[in-house]
This record gives structure tokens, C-alpha cells and sequence, in this order.
């Protein structure tokens, strides 16, 4: 049975339902199209998108759709289950794994600096940790950011309801994380094959701290949330709370609807622990794509992916087929209560940032996010 956490309070279901009229409506504002390669938006598909919240799947959205090809914002469903409170289209929330592409990106910038070597290995920069060592080959940092390193993640299911409520304010450290995964030995020999995971950016993160001497969210900081002035963007450490105007995050229960906004996001660290805004996100995924963030050679390392079959991860960034014939640059990232993504195409004409507040943690991706998608790059 899932049980919410001491002192959690649980809404009733039909909280969910009975609800202001106001609160159901979607808030939009567009802004004209320019010609493009992409067809132009549709804005009737992104209302749509988002006009049926609150649902059995999720309780609000918010949508942020820019370029060349035009621009519009949205949201809609509640930010707070039992009250008529829309969802703030520039809102905050947990990113997730979004966090990857903060943290590619400060390896990148540390690599232009000539500070770190993206094909030495974890070997050289964190002697020891790799134990023992006849059981590992040399792992490289690039094969750490595009997911190629084989080690194991952490033997934890942090998706699970009942166990994220039992440790949500719980304190994990790091090096301990990465620890637990290197003692299971490696999951296949590296550059092999490529498999999806946090434990590589844990990795990445030791690393980053190793050679600047200092915090890994400081490389993060001066090299990408300061020069962009990046306002609503901040890494929590183990603050449990999500500052500034936010939608709440919750999980269905057989009982009601727990509020689980609040969480200890240190099991995440380095992959994905970052808060941030639609306005943000845009801003750094624009900046980062068209060269501002990294000179051009860092760039095209940026969007290689590794020669091993069905690759689709680069360094902290995916590469995504919407369409057909449609590429699109981005990343999906998700934290209990929320499932977000960031995408855009490489010439500019659409960028597209939402995030739902997704009802089920250990779910599949929400009917919501899979409209917004659609109508964003139809």
C-alpha cells in the first residue's frame, strides 16, 4: 500500500474535479509568424494541448514556443489542486534531467579551457574510484557525457511512490552514489554500447569538481546560468523547496492526491537536479545551439553521437526525429510531479519548453506532453 509521508496531507480525488470554471481555461498569448522551414505553429493544436487539464494524467502545463517561425505561450489545468490558481506560464519547477545539458555543457567550456580532457579518463582524474581495477578499462569523460561508459546506476528505484516517499528529504552524497553503482562492476566493456542513465553525470560531476577545486554547480554558474542571466534558474543543493512562483507537483493514491512538491534533490546531484523556468530553459538552449556558449569546434562535439548502434544521445543532448524529416536538438527530463522537455531546430525557427505536472510518477510519458510535442513540430 502507498503511504504518503508522515505529516503529508492528501487531497481528495475529487479536488481534482470540482473546480472554478476560470481555472480550466487556458492562458495564452501568441506573437506573428516569420517565414521558416518549419511549418508554422499551430496554434489551435497548442491550446488544445493543454485545454483538457486537470486530468487523470496530469494537473496543469505550461508550453513556450519561440522562433523564427513564430512564438506563443500557454498553460493550462490548476497550480494548486482545490484552488482556481492557473499555471504561471513562467513558473518554476525541477528540470530534471535537463540538468545533463548544464552539466555537458560546463565539461565542454572546461574542455575549450583547456582545463579538462574530454578523452582522458576517470581513471586519471579520479584514481582510485574505479576498484578494483582489473575490472574496469579505461573510461573517458566523453563516454561519461554520451552515456557509453557502462556503469551501473545506483540499485535504487527512485520512481517508485513508496519509496520516494519513505526518502524524499533523505541526504545522499555524491561520491557514495557512484560507489554503490562501481561496486556492481560494469554493465558492458565502454564505447560498446549506449544506455540512458544519471550515473555518468554523477561521474562528470566528480570530475568538473576536480579540476576547478571547486563545487561542480560553480562551473554551472559562471560559465552558463551568469553570462545569460539566467534569473529563475538555480541549483537547490539540498533545499527541499522550489523558490519563487511554481505549480505544486503531485501523486495519485488510491486515497487522494499527495503533495510532493517538496523533495531533498541530492540523489540527483550533477544529472538532475536543476529548477528553472520556460523563459530560461529557451534562453540557454537558443544560446547554447547557436554558438554563444561554446566556440565551434565544442559545438560539433556537442552534436556527435558515438559510434555504436542506435546512438540518439550526444553529450547531454538528444537527437530527436518529431516528424519526418524534422531534426530537433533537445532534452527530456522528469522529477515526481513533473515531465518536462526542451527541443529546438538547429536553424532557429522553433524551440519548444513545456513541462506538465504529471499525476504518476512511475508512469509513461503524459497524453499532455505527447499533444504538446505533436502540435509544437506538426
Amino acid at each position: 500500500m502507498i503511504k504518503p509521508p508522515n505529516g503529508g496531507k492528501v487531497l481528495p480525488m475529487k479536488k481534482l474535479l470540482v473546480l472554478p470554471l476560470l481555472a480550466l481555461a487556458v492562458t495564452a498569448t501568441a506573437v506573428p509568424a516569420h517565414a521558416s522551414s518549419v511549418p508554422p505553429i499551430n496554434r489551435a493544436a497548442l491550446r488544445a494541448a493543454v485545454a483538457g487539464l486537470p486530468g487523470d494524467e496530469a494537473s496543469g502545463a505550461l508550453v513556450r514556443v519561440s522562433g523564427t517561425a513564430g512564438s506563443w505561450r500557454g498553460s493550462g489545468g490548476v497550480a494548486r489542486i482545490g484552488t482556481g490558481r492557473r499555471v504561471d506560464p513562467n513558473g518554476r519547477f525541477r528540470v530534471g534531467s535537463i540538468t545533463k545539458l548544464f552539466t555537458a555543457t560546463a565539461a565542454l567550456q572546461l574542455s575549450a579551457q583547456g582545463r579538462l580532457d574530454l578523452d582522458q579518463t576517470v581513471q586519471h582524474y579520479l584514481p582510485g574510484l574505479l576498484e578494483p581495477a582489473a575490472d574496469w578499462g579505461p573510461i573517458t569523460v566523453r563516454q561519461l557525457l554520451n552515456h557509453t561508459h557502462g556503469i551501473a546506476g545506483v540499485p535504487v528505484d527512485a520512481k517508485d511512490p513508496s519509496w520516494f516517499f519513505e526518502h524524499r528529504f533523505d541526504t545522499f552524497e555524491p561520491l557514495d552514489l557512484v560507489r554503490r553503482g562501481v561496486a556492481r562492476g560494469p554493465e558492458f566493456p565502454a564505447g560498446t554500447r549506449q544506455q540512458y542513465g544519471n550515473m555518468g553525470y554523477l561521474v562528470t560531476g566528480l570530475v568538473i569538481e576536480e579540476v576547478t577545486g571547486k563545487p561542480y554547480g560553480d562551473a554551472v554558474r559562471e560559465g552558463i546560468i551568469r553570462p545569460l542571466r539566467l534569473h529563475d534558474t538555480y541549483l537547490p543543493g539540498r533545499d527541499h523547496r522550489i523558490k519563487g512562483p511554481h505549480a505544486r507537483g503531485y501523486e495519485a493514491t488510491p486515497t487522494g492526491y499527495v503533495d510532493i512538491t517538496e523533495a531533498n534533490p541530492s540523489l540527483q546531484w550533477a544529472a538532475a537536479e536543476i529548477i528553472s523556468s520556460a523563459p530560461d530553459l529557451d534562453r540557454f538552449l537558443n544560446a547554447l545551439l547557436r554558438g554563444d556558449l561554446l566556440p565551434a569546434d565544442k559545438r560539433v562535439e556537442l552534436l556527435t553521437l558515438p559510434p555504436v548502434p542506435d546512438a540518439s544521445y550526444a553529450l547531454g543532448i538528444q537527437r530527436l526525429e518529431p516528424a519526418p524529416g524534422l531534426v530537433v536538438w533537445g532534452k527530456s527530463g522528469d522529477r515526481p510531479g513533473y515531465n518536462n522537455g526542451v527541443g529546438m531546430t538547429l536553424d532557429g525557427s522553433r524551440t519548444l519548453v513545456y513541462s506538465v505536472n504529471t499525476l504518476h510518477m512511475g508512469g509513461d510519458q503524459p497524453a499532455a506532453a505527447k499533444r504538446i510535442i505533436a502540435a509544437a513540430f506538426a
